[in-house]
């Protein structure tokens, strides 16, 4: 079994930090690859730098703007720099450091998860193999899913979801290999402040402790110090938010480790004590953490692709979201490593490694939670990445064994290192994904800032709930955290043909939730009212709404038209019976083509000019009506229609200013979106438009 050996390297700590280094500022500068790309491309800048690229950025980012700047203050929603890691980060560096909190919010993914090399060379460096840790690094710390999820722009706490689990992964391997107290301590202090750095994160580092005590229960049994750590890390999940809040709960629990440590390093106590104490400290850590039941909840969550059957049958959110969706194992394995080969190479490794180096049985919940993306989406291959990459070159270092010169061995390592590294480089290198919003659209939500105070609502859909706080300063009703049963209400708000309905729907939504102290719209509404009944009467143009208190716009995105039926969904659904109503007919097509009369729309549609017919998967049908809207050089939207056959099911719109074709049936052309950003049509007594603008049509509500 010598073959399985790690070499014994003659590292020292100052070649230990240079390697640190270089592994660093190569991942770091491979985050700068998009930078280059879009450094030059003006639709990507807003105030004088480039803007981030996730939606869910804007949350920490309007954090960070109250606790700079004051705003936001009467939004219940936006969380409170110090309960926050990410927002905590940002604005210390804000104000340390002389750069904008948009330069900050940009590259700061870049360089906390980028730390991700520390840990990896550090376990390596247990087992005296700290080059392996190195080329290690440099692949995990940019394969495809880790670098997907904190690309510079990626400002979220994904930045630390996998990193810090890494560095709880070294302290407890450090624990078991060297039986010191003191990494139990720090595994312990990791796990404290692990959900203060990414809260959703929990259940992986309480499997990760799980595994921990099992391994210690298993193979050091007899050992004082295994019940010594088992007490340490359990203290980890001590309820003392009950006392304090946050931050202060982490402060307090961490103030509590290190006097536990402090007390169990000093002193002998006899095993039966021990043994005691031990339990009595595991049942508390699963009690107080929740752990079965958080991790269980989680795996339930991810795994649910149903209505949400409990009393009312909603539309449940996790339906639509990609990357809680199962995927293929090619998917999977892209993810993890780059490529199928990649990452069937990392599962050998990985096997390999733990019947050579048993503590890297410890790894298994990161192993286990990347194969689980199988079926609980993309989001979890991130957590197998690190491992992953050192299971890889682990094996580079099997095969290279079977030569007895050290440069050849070293050459061969070097070079499989780089071939699993290519594909992962060919993918960041075409990985060209867009900001959020392009300058254009947020000039409109800076004219809304202008025109609306911060107590004011903009309803739109929840994709877009966090850029508004941060650009225009008003509340919304969901967001990227709040759309669970309320995305019912703007779902029906965006998709209903009656604009009386709406603008009642949206008054008494946001009163009834500012007076609700914000609890879920649409279970207020509908606790003890029928919702047909209730949707019924909000057509009546003098049903009594509750007393006007603030302003509410309507913010509607030429980008939506791409997500309309997902919209649609959440309201297609008959809350009562929870079936669904008849599917509506919507086509969108940015590619279309013309030969003769004949106008390819894609997706086996064709439309005959010269005969208005539309020709769908083989089968002819006339069209309703043709219409043609685009914007002249003012920027006033210009409408013709031609009305063809008035018993006819769809019609077409050619939206010439966006080369864009729509095909839709009655139900989405009189829908409130289509009429009023499509068409431009809108009923002047219940609206105002008061941003018209070719990206984004905003209205206010006057009633």
């Amino acid at each position: 079994m010598n073959f399985l050996n790690l070499p014994n390297e003659n590292i020292s700590n100052k070649q230990l930090l240079g390697l640190i280094l270089l592994a660093y500022i190569f991942s770091f500068v491979i985050r700068l690859i998009w930078v280059f790309q879009f450094g030059d491309y003006a639709p990507f800048h807003f105030h004088d730098e480039l803007m981030i690229n996730t939606n869910d950025g804007y949350f920490f980012a309007s954090g960070a703007q109250q606790a700079l700047f004051g705003l936001h203050e009467p939004n219940p929603r936006v969380p409170d720099w110090l309960h926050w890691g990410v927002t905590f980060v940002t604005v210390i560096l804000t104000k340390i450091t002389p750069f904008s909190l948009e330069t900050v919010t940009l590259y700061m993914p870049s360089i906390i998860s980028s730390l991700v090399v520390i840990p990896i060379i550090l376990i390596a460096r247990i087992f005296g193999a700290t080059l392996w840790g190195f080329f290690a690094a440099l692949l995990g710390s940019i394969a495809w899913s880790y670098y997907n999820r904190t690309m510079t722009g990626y400002y979220d706490s994904d930045m630390f979801a996998a990193m810090a689990p890494m560095f709880v992964l070294y302290f407890f391997i450090a624990s078991v290999k060297h039986f010191t107290l003191k990494s139990a301590l720090y595994a312990g202090l990791m796990i404290v402040i692990y959900p203060f750095l990414y809260d959703q994160g929990r259940a992986v580092v309480f499997a990760m402790s799980v595994i921990y005590f099992l391994y210690l229960l298993v193979y050091h049994r007899d050992e004082e110090n295994t019940y010594k750590s088992i007490i340490l890390v359990s203290l980890s999940t001590l309820p003392v938010s009950v006392v304090v809040s946050a931050p202060y709960s982490y402060i307090l629990n961490a103030i509590i480790l290190i006097l536990a440590y402090i007390f169990l390093e000093k002193r002998h106590f006899e095993k039966r004590g021990l043994y005691i104490v031990s339990a009595i400290a595991v049942v508390g850590f699963l009690y107080f953490g929740n752990v079965f039941s958080l991790i269980l909840g989680k795996v339930s969550y991810y795994l649910s692709r149903s209505v949400d059957a409990h009393g009312l049958h909603f539309f449940q959110v996790n339906q639509t979201v990609r990357e809680a969706g199962k995927i293929p194992f090619s998917v999977m394995a892209n993810r993890i490593s780059g490529s199928t080969i990649g990452v069937i190479l990392s599962l050998i490794g990985y096997v390999l490694l733990v019947i050579r180096y048993r503590p890297f049985i410890l790894a298994l919940p990161l192993i286990g939670i990347g194969v689980f993306s199988l079926w609980g989406g993309l989001r979890f291959t991130v957590f197998a990445v690190a491992i992953a990459a050192m299971s890889a070159v682990y094996l580079f270092y099997v095969i290279a064994n079977a030569s007895d010169k050290k440069p050849f061995r070293y050459g061969i390592i070097a070079v499989l290192t780089a071939l699993m590294i290519y594909p992962n480089i060919l993918h960041i290198i075409g990985y060209k994904v867009p900001t959020v919003f392009n300058n254009q659209e947020v000039k409109v939500l800076e004219k809304l800032n202008d025109i609306a105070t911060d107590k004011d609502y903009t309803l739109t859909w929840w994709d877009y709930g966090y850029p508004i706080w941060y650009y225009a300063d008003t509340n919304t009703l969901i967001d990227g955290g709040k759309h669970n049963h309320d995305d019912y209400i703007i779902s029906k708000m965006l998709t209903t043909d009656s604009q009386v309905q709406a603008v009642n729907l949206a008054r008494l939504s946001v009163e009834t939730y500012e007076k609700s102290d914000y609890k879920g719209v649409a279970d207020t509404l509908f606790k003890d009212k029928n919702p047909n009944d209730l949707l019924d009467e909000l057509e009546n143009p003098d049903f009594k709404l509750p007393a006007k208190t603030r302003d509410i716009y309507l913010f509607l995105p030429e980008r939506m038209l791409n997500i309309f039926p997902t919209v649609g969904m959440f309201s297609n659904l008959d809350l009562v019976t929870g079936q669904k109503k008849i599917q509506p007919f919507y086509y969108i097509t940015r590619r279309f083509s013309a030969q003769g009369n004949i106008v390819n729309l894609g997706s086996g549609l064709s439309l005959d000019r010269q005969t208005s017919i539309l020709t769908i998967g083989g089968q002819k049908t006339p069209i309703k009506r043709f219409v043609t809207v685009g914007y002249d050089a003012k920027g006033k939207l210009i409408k013709n229609e031609q009305n063809i056959d008035p018993n006819a099911p769809l019609s077409i719109i050619l939206m010439q200013s966006y080369h864009t074709i729509l095909v839709v049936d009655e139900s989405m052309y009189n829908s409130l979106f289509i009429k009023m950003f499509v068409l431009g049509e809108y009923d002047k007594d219940l609206f105002e438009l008061v941003i018209a603008d070719p990206y984004a049509r905003v209205y206010k509500l006057k009633k």
